[in-house]
């Protein structure tokens, strides 16, 4: 039985058509990977199932009385605490308590303790509300409240905190919690998995798996998408196509598609060759002989041409970031190395006596906990903040080219204003490389900060290309970029001559980039072979759970 769907469904954003004539429909228990390139409509798909959005033509169909709940991809800072914002998601009991509150006070009025009837009526409304305050679990929710938060990594005081004190993963988690909380027929999740550490996303995908009805779910996360998905929606072109099993049987399976689709394309058009060959012999006959018959053939393979079903030519490459490292000068064997280093903010330590040599050539993937340290280490080796003790050393022959987690452009930047100061060249070769990374003509020209996650990733990765570095250090590249520029960063660092560093939560890219994997955990930084599947098993043999 369908839950909630969309049929024809246009949608308009200043004359740009997102989508156009999408059909998509979630039934019962059905969990949905939506995939897409950045800006195909994914979120504003989620938006129409959630009825936060109305299409600008075509209809949503919703199954009467349909709880959805919806999960943005960015939650604000603000000052109520994750217990207050799971308390808001049910209106309804909120509504029965100041209600009962109202009772409370009448029964106090002296007006009621003098009347014998109309402390009757209000004892009776007061026991209506209380049964009504049952049904819908008001006695026990701030214990259900608190155990969602607890079942996703959160510590009792962090749920009495203000939103705004909190990291942005775990506001991501206190608003997931206020969406479990209203107990929905369908989950409508938006990048649930961004400024998650590893640990977290294994709880996501667990709550993922064991929820009681259907979820939609927008991820750059193919760990995620294969761990809990059973059908992939894929969004191009403003449709939506609905492909069965997890992202790695709709990844070969297109792959075959296409493969078998480009086969019928060729032998279509070596047969629509022939026969136009055929129309051009029988005309030049008919021409030259002046025989009817000759014109009639010509017209019979012409409706034979007509006729076909035709092929479309397959897309084998979407279009993707044109990103190519390259080191301006080779580095030397020793890439860099920290001495003794420890670093602390105040009376807060949080690198202690770290030893570390990174060679040439190496791929190290930095993973451990939020707020453990991983972001300080790539400053540090980056040259971005010095150590409050021991010594940062780095070869005279090294270039390091620095990926922010946040990026902050200057005031009043622009696209192009920006690789031109990285690079002098001229304006119109500074619009051809936007292009390349995906930016449309307007965009060159437009502040920065009107500009998505994805795309102000995609516009660091542009300037740290133009400076030619030997040596990167990436705070966390993969947040905000979609699986095909995901899978770009990730060949292009596989054919890097240089040494990377990376900070990152995407278990698939760790697996596929790393050599080497640090994990820093209470100040420490421990060095292990292979990537993060290899740790993980190292940590399972010790017993240890993922942090």
């Amino acid at each position: 039985m369908t839950l909630v769907g969309v049929r024809s469904v246009d949608k308009f954003y200043g004359g740009r058509a997102v989508l156009r004539g999408l059909e998509i429909s979630v039934p019962e228990g059905a969990r949905i990977g939506l995939v897409g390139g950045n800006g195909a409509g994914k979120s504003t798909l989620l938006r129409l199932l959630a009825g936060l959005e109305e299409p600008d033509g075509g209809e949503v169909v919703r199954r009467r009385g349909l709880r959805a709940a919806f999960l943005p991809q960015r939650v604000a800072a603000e000052d109520r605490t994750p217990l207050e914002v799971i308390r808001a998601a049910r209106p309804e009991l909120a509504r029965v308590r100041e209600e009962l509150k109202a009772c409370e006070e009448r029964l106090g009025a002296p007006e009621v303790t003098a009347d014998m009837r109309k402390m009757e009526r209000v004892l009776e409304r007061h026991g209506r509300l209380l049964e009504r305050f049952t049904e819908l679990g008001g006695n026990g929710f701030d214990g259900e409240a608190r155990g969602y938060l607890a079942d996703l990594g959160f510590v009792r005081e962090d749920a009495d905190r203000p939103m705004r004190e909190l990291s942005g993963g775990q506001r991501k988690l206190a608003v997931l919690a206020a969406c479990l909380a209203k107990r929905p027929d369908v989950l409508l999740l938006d990048e649930p998995e961004a400024h998650l550490d590893a640990g977290r996303r294994e709880r996501l995908e667990a709550i993922v798996r064991s929820f009681p009805g259907a979820v939609v779910v927008v991820s750059h996360d193919r760990y995620l998408l294969d761990e809990t998905a059973n059908g992939i929606a894929e969004l191009e072109n403003g449709k939506t196509r609905l492909w069965p099993g997890n992202y790695s049987a709709y990844a070969l399976a297109r792959e075959l598609e296409q493969k078998r689709q480009q086969q019928l394309y060729v032998t279509q058009q070596k047969e629509i060759a022939r026969l136009e060959a055929a129309i051009q012999r029988f005309k030049q006959w008919a021409h030259n002989t002046e025989d009817e018959r000759h014109a009639r053939q010509a017209r019979v393979k012409q409706r034979q041409i007509e006729s076909m079903d035709k092929v479309e030519k397959p897309v084998l490459e979407r279009r993707r970031i044109g990103l190519s490292f390259r080191e301006g000068v080779r580095g030397g064997q020793k890439v860099v190395e920290l001495r003794d280093v420890a670093v602390a903010f105040g009376d807060e330590p949080v690198l202690i006596g770290t030893d570390l040599t990174v060679s040439r050539g190496e791929r190290v993937g930095v993973v451990g906990p939020n707020g453990a340290g991983k972001s300080v280490l790539a400053k540090v080796l980056a040259g971005r903040l010095a150590p409050t003790e021991g010594a940062r050393w780095i070869g005279p022959s090294i270039t390091p080219g620095y990926l922010a987690q946040d990026h902050a452009p200057a005031p009043g930047a622009t696209p192009l204003s920006l690789v031109r100061d990285t690079k002098p060249i001229y304006e119109g070769d500074a619009v051809s490389l936007l292009g390349r990374f995906l930016f449309r003509y307007e965009q060159a020209r437009s502040p920065v900060d009107s500009l998505s996650g994805g795309e102000r990733t995609r516009l660091e990765f542009l300037l740290l290309m133009l400076r030619e570095p030997n040596f990167l250090i990436l705070d966390k590249p993969t947040n905000h970029l979609d699986i095909a520029s995901l899978e770009v960063l990730e060949s292009e660092l596989e054919r890097f001559p240089g040494t990377v560093v990376f900070v990152s939560h995407d278990r698939y890219f760790l697996d596929r980039i790393s050599d080497t994997t640090l994990e820093v955990r209470d100040g420490e930084v421990s060095r292990h072979g292979g990537g993060y599947s290899d740790w993980r098993r190292s940590r399972d043999r010790l017993g240890q759970a993922v942090p």
